[in-house]
């Protein structure tokens, strides 16, 4: 990894300005974006290399983000598994879903799985060509519990009431997705991504001792088998889900927290790699006085804390840049953070 802004925030060591990089920086809000969709299908944007590299890159050039994540999707995987996958305007559709334990047999090997993501690599490689060396390139896969939802109930709503009617399933299901998830990650890695985040936006519904109990045993497997290459990300998950020893001492490049957290306590949950997170995403959408006075507000405590308080920062926001978010305020909350922590 070339010595950045992230891979400082990696290793801990401080600086005055943190690297900043937002989840779906790349997306709906941003006339680049909407411009190359216009000519494109979603598909297309993800899966034909030279266009995910242009998504891609978009962010860097119009906001000047200190890391580049990688453009894709996380249900690629459930596709390889041949459970079919289509985006409509109401969002992702599966061909079906998995109901029982008989439909385990349905899903295809390990291998053809992986030769189907390979589009993924050939786009970190473009995108690395093209991207400057003091930024980070992330890579990044769907969360194992996060894809066990999509694959069993097709969308994440109603408080996972399908998923977790079949929580006896997960374990099965992981026996054939974990290999999937370390190839696709091994594959990302070989294909120039410096670390590779685990996006588990659905784990926040699970009980702190589901969580502990069914997830954190595969977490912790993933985690170990890439040391310091894995971050973990996962929403409405609280300190009784992330204070399990198992997850606090596993080997990750660094963790993600969201809004939900006070971020000055975040940066204590671990003492190696980076805190990632956490502006609440929703304050975006606010007029531009009334964004700059809530960023003002969120960044004190931090500020406070001096350089030495915020090393392993990686600041973003709680969760992915909502559709119709203004890019003014998104261009502002970087000079802001830069200008008040130079």
């Amino acid at each position: 990894m070339e010595d950045t802004k992230f891979s400082k925030a990696l290793s801990r060591r401080v600086q005055n300005v943190p690297p900043i990089w937002f989840m779906r920086q790349a997306g709906r809000y941003h006339a680049h974006y909407r411009a190359i969709r216009e000519k494109h299908s979603f598909m297309d944007l993800c899966k034909v290399p030279e266009l995910a590299t242009e998504v891609t890159m978009g962010p860097i050039q119009d906001f000047d983000f200190d890391a580049a994540i990688l453009f894709s999707d996380i249900l690629f995987p459930l596709e390889g598994f041949g459970m079919g996958l289509e985006y409509t305007d109401e969002g992702p559709r599966l061909g079906w879903h998995l109901r029982a334990a008989e439909d385990l047999k349905r899903l295809r090997p390990t291998a053809d799985v992986v030769a189907s993501l390979a589009f993924q690599a050939a786009a970190l490689r473009q995108i690395r060509e093209r991207l400057p060396r003091e930024k980070a390139l992330l890579g990044f896969v769907g969360g194992p519990w996060t894809l066990f939802s999509y694959a069993v109930q097709g969308r994440h709503e109603g408080g996972l009431l399908e998923a977790k009617r079949r929580l006896n399933l997960f374990a099965s299901f992981a026996e054939h997705l974990v290999p999937v998830l370390e190839a696709n990650i091994r594959l990302q890695l070989d294909a120039g991504a410096d670390i590779v985040m685990i996006f588990d936006t659905a784990a926040g519904e699970l009980s702190s001792e589901a969580f502990r109990e069914r997830i954190v045993p595969v977490l912790r497997g993933l985690a170990d088998r890439f040391p310091g290459r894995l971050g973990y990300y996962s929403r409405g998950t609280g300190p009784d889900h992330l204070r399990d020893e198992r997850v606090l001492l596993a080997p990750w490049a660094g963790m993600g927290v969201d809004h939900r957290w006070a971020m000055g306590s975040a940066l204590g949950l671990r003492r190696e790699g980076f805190i990632q997170g956490n502006f609440d995403q929703t304050l975006l959408h606010m007029e531009p006085a009334d964004f700059e006075a809530e960023l003002l507000k969120w960044l004190a405590p931090l500020e406070r804390l001096g350089a030495a308080g915020r090393a392993g920062w990686v600041c973003g926001l709680g969760h992915g840049v909502l559709p119709k978010t203004p890019e003014r305020n998104v261009k502002r909350f970087v000079e802001i953070v830069r200008e008040r922590l130079a």
